[in-house]
């Protein structure tokens, strides 16, 4: 077999082959801290930041999703197989609440923004299955206008698939780009206390000096200083007393260094309440203050629900042919009420014919009964249809009384 040479007519060196030792060191956790350097941790790390996350795709996911209707008396909530396939089960190997779940994670932690599903559709055209992407292994390409997805070997246009966006680009507004950016150097601070907190208690500060006479042949030498702690200073009983030359030792016992001297439990709570606030999510549910529940309803008005339009929104426009129908997520059950609060709201809906008394008792968590179905009024609850011939009761004085 002939030798290689390059054009200089010099022999080159035979190319070095890989072996499968070399292949394992690239794979080792030792080559990734050399190449990539231990300095990086990944958000989903953090177990704050992960907290704020799962607690708003929770409640994301606990809402029904209702097909709607418009008619001209308001809209009407339809009941088919299309809402069912969405509410119940939306893939074929999890239910709506996993699912969507999994959409909220992707949107605004694990996809940078984005989270892609793709629509599949049986031979008569109904919906059959919705597919999740591995978003680690997505591509969004950009283009001068629009964009296309790149999934694994194969290419889909926008109009191909559902792409749910959370923080969009402001100059690619159809495109998320997630919070990494705001949250890396919280994330970096919260990591680094926690990692100090662990060494410290993991090799805490001695609480106790042993001052020792320098000009003593044995201190001169690291034996020489372990011969002496095992000979004064060693126990083998606890609370076994130490007996020592007075001339020779002085012990003196110092307070060990806590996290309260470094400022870490105010740089921790700092971090916190930060992470928290850049997702909208009120403090006390990453471990900050105490629960308040008008912040609680706030931050179900102004951050879960906005997320969750942004997603009613994707289905309906790519999911839905009939301009009159759409999808509706069901907030009530989010809020933090009492019982009593929700038992006075609904008798006064029911007195003005607002809705009837099954419907307070669903409200409730009580079952429908039989003959409480119709619109009733006023303390006689008498049905709405014959409020007409309600009789008044007149003030005619004397002994006759009212009639």
């Amino acid at each position: 077999m002939s030798k290689k040479r390059s054009k200089a007519g010099i022999r080159t060196p035979p190319q070095k082959r890989t072996t499968a030792s070399g292949v394992a060191w690239l794979c080792s956790p030792d080559a990734y801290n050399i190449l990539a350097g231990t300095g990086y941790h990944s958000l989903k790390d953090c177990p704050e930041i992960q907290t704020a996350v799962n607690r708003v795709a929770d409640l994301i996911s606990s809402m029904t999703i209702h097909l709607m209707t418009n008619t001209k008396d308001g809209d009407v909530r339809i009941k088919n197989e299309l809402s069912r396939k969405i509410d119940i089960n939306p893939n074929q190997f999890t239910t709506r609440k996993q699912w969507m779940y999994a959409i909220v994670r992707n949107m605004m932690l694990d996809g940078d923004g984005n989270d892609i599903q793709l629509p599949h559709f049986n031979a008569k055209g109904y919906l059959d299955d919705l597919e999740p992407f591995d978003m680690t292994q997505t591509n969004i390409i950009k283009g001068t206008y629009g964009y296309h997805v790149n999934y694994g070997s194969r290419s889909f246009m926008p109009d191909e698939v559902l792409h749910f966006v959370d923080n969009p680009d402001p100059q690619h507004p159809w495109i998320g780009q997630g919070y990494r950016v705001l949250l890396k150097d919280v994330a970096k601070s919260l990591g680094q206390a926690t990692k100090t907190k662990n060494d410290l208690m993991s090799s805490p500060t001695p609480s106790i000096i042993v001052k020792v006479d320098g000009l003593t042949d044995e201190f001169s030498s690291v034996e020489g200083r372990r011969t002496l702690g095992g000979q004064y200073l060693d126990s083998s009983e606890n609370g076994k007393p130490w007996f020592i030359p007075a001339e020779a030792f002085e012990v003196e016992q110092v307070k060990p260094l806590t996290l309260n001297d470094l400022a870490i439990k105010d740089s921790i709570s700092m971090d916190k309440a930060t992470a928290a606030a850049i997702f909208g999510v009120p403090p006390f549910l990453v471990g900050q203050g105490t629960f308040d529940k008008d912040a609680y309803n706030n931050f179900i008005s102004s951050v879960v629900l906005p997320k969750a339009r942004g997603i009613e929104q994707e289905l309906t426009r790519k999911l839905l042919i009939s301009p009159d129908w759409y999808f509706r997520f069901n907030p009530r059950s989010l809020y933090s009420y009492s019982l009593t609060e929700i038992s006075e709201v609904a008798c006064n809906y029911v007195d003005r014919a607002i809705i009837d008394r099954n419907e307070a008792r669903d409200w409730g968590g009580w079952t429908p009964r039989e003959g409480l179905s119709e619109l009733a009024i006023l303390e006689n609850y008498i049905p709405y249809a014959k409020i007409g011939e309600q009789g008044k009761l007149q003030q005619t004085g004397g002994d006759n009384g009212g009639k």
